[in-house]
């Protein structure tokens, strides 16, 4: 069912069932992208003539993404539209989500688009000093090495 902000909604069966699970991936990177550019819903409303309530449905996948939205933000977010379809599942995990009737279950969390994942990068990449930020990133590199050993021992 279309509606005038041209957005297209999913009408759920016996009203059970969540988002489909595309739907939840292309508004989670929807989010990822504009996080780490440190871009808030409302800027991003603004860029693209909605409000925040719809773009938030559209992170959420409660609302569809269309094709001309969507390359709109692909151009806010300076990214090709593709990178909205990046990580997908492949293989026969793919053909579930394409056969999903909305019965399906959600995508488990992407540790990346996490709000401790997108802090920590954004943090990242303030520090103007590239030693002390390698420094930071082989640091933690060797700590979750540590992690894994440790996680084997046992």
């Amino acid at each position: 069912m279309a509606t005038s902000a041209g957005t297209v909604t999913r009408r759920k069966r016996g009203g059970k069932g969540g988002p489909n699970p595309i739907d939840v991936h292309v508004g989670g990177r929807v989010r990822l992208r504009r996080t780490l550019l440190g871009m808030s819903q409302e800027k991003l409303a603004k860029a693209v003539n909605l409000t925040f309530q719809q773009i938030q449905k559209y992170e959420r996948g409660s609302n569809r993404i269309g094709a001309s939205r969507l390359f709109q933000f692909a151009h806010v977010l300076d990214v090709p539209v593709s990178f909205f379809y990046d990580d997908m599942p492949d293989g026969s995990e793919k053909a579930k989500l394409l056969a999903a009737d909305g019965n399906a279950e959600p995508f488990e969390q992407d540790q990346l688009a996490r709000r401790e994942t997108l802090e920590l990068v954004r943090a990242y990449y303030r520090i103007n000093d590239s030693t002390v930020r390698r420094r930071i990133f082989e640091l933690t590199k060797t700590l979750s090495r540590s992690e894994d050993r440790l996680a084997k021992r046992s």
